[in-house]
């Protein structure tokens, strides 16, 4: 009797610790990059449909250059994080969802480092092989990142990021998830550097 319940524990415990591997090597396989930039406004003007500054209204760049002249140059957007979670059943892992408890994050323009932040909420990353995406809301004074600039500098800056033809590339985000999982929360060991080039 006491032979067979040694052997069961062992096994419970072999058991456990298999489970707790493949959960820490599916989570482990979480991989992230940055998507589109949203909402890009300035002072309030939107950017959408901007790709030079001969686009702006002669009110717009009056409001702008007013806000300039007083040190400030206000901005918000939204940075759309993709996660893309390979745990679909394939490959010889097992389907699994992970959540995506905590994820704080440092923004770096032009290899500037600007603003801190996190989410609000967990997000699922489902395990489907697709990518599910983490929005960002950021709010800047581009200013006081960037106020040795022009008020053209600042507006291509604002552009090249927002604008009609804006992209991520001058874009990264250093950040330190933190996944739920049933056996606790994981911590990633290091930050990770998020870049719009590929998956990491």
């Amino acid at each position: 009797m006491k032979k067979l319940s040694l052997i069961l524990l062992i096994g419970i415990v072999v058991f456990s610790a298999c489970s707790i591997l493949q959960t820490i090597t599916n989570v482990s396989r979480l991989k992230f990059k940055l998507g589109e930039v949203n909402n890009f406004s300035v002072n309030g003007i939107s950017l959408n449909e901007k790709s030079r500054i001969s686009d702006f209204t002669p009110s717009d760049l009056l409001k702008l250059s007013t806000i300039f002249a007083t040190g400030k140059m206000p901005a918000s957007f939204t940075l759309n994080i993709l996660a893309k979670n390979p745990n679909d059943g394939t490959g010889g892992y097992a389907a699994t969802d992970i959540n995506l408890k905590a994820f704080d994050w440092d923004l770096f323009l032009n290899d500037t480092k600007t603003i801190s932040g996190g989410i609000g909420a967990p997000v699922i990353v489902p395990g489907v092989g697709e990518s599910a995406v983490i929005p960002l809301r950021v709010e800047i004074d581009l200013l006081k990142f960037f106020g040795s600039g022009s008020l053209d500098e600042v507006i291509n800056l604002a552009l090249k990021l927002g604008g009609k033809r804006g992209n991520t590339s001058a874009v990264k985000v250093v950040a330190k998830p933190i996944l739920g999982t049933p056996i606790g929360d994981i911590s990633y060991p290091e930050p990770i550097t998020i870049v719009d080039t590929e998956f990491k």
